[in-house]
């Protein structure tokens, strides 16, 4: 396995909004952990958003109003929870494909396991 060497694609985007890299080996870096803090908060507030939207839809009656908002965060969540993951995604190690070669992909559990 390889790790990737690309811009970090960071959880905010710019003025304009278009997306933000950070270009450093180097991960420990004011940004790099900024960003891992952001990308935190983000997933937490995504997971307690989910809990809410949970408690609205399992109303007998919700106002029109309280769905549009609850509709316009839970996008919001899910942008920035797509963000972390393709971001997080691209810095996952790719496999080695001059390993890969003759046919071998890669260890193999027994038959066993499978029942």
């Amino acid at each position: 396995m390889t790790a990737r060497n690309e811009p970090r694609l960071l959880p905010w985007t710019g003025p304009d909004g278009k997306p933000c890299y950070l270009s450093t080996d180097y991960r420990g870096g004011y940004v790099s952990r900024l960003a891992d803090n952001i990308e935190a908060v983000q997933l937490g507030s995504a997971a307690e958003l989910l809990g809410h939207a949970s408690e609205i839809l399992g109303k007998e009656e919700a106002e029109p109003e309280e769905l549009r908002l609850l509709a316009t965060d839970l996008t919001g969540a899910l942008r920035a929870v797509l963000r972390v993951a393709t971001s997080r995604g691209h810095r996952l190690p790719t496999p080695d494909l001059a390993a890969c070669e003759g046919g071998d992909e890669g260890r193999r559990p027994p038959a066993a396991a499978f029942g």
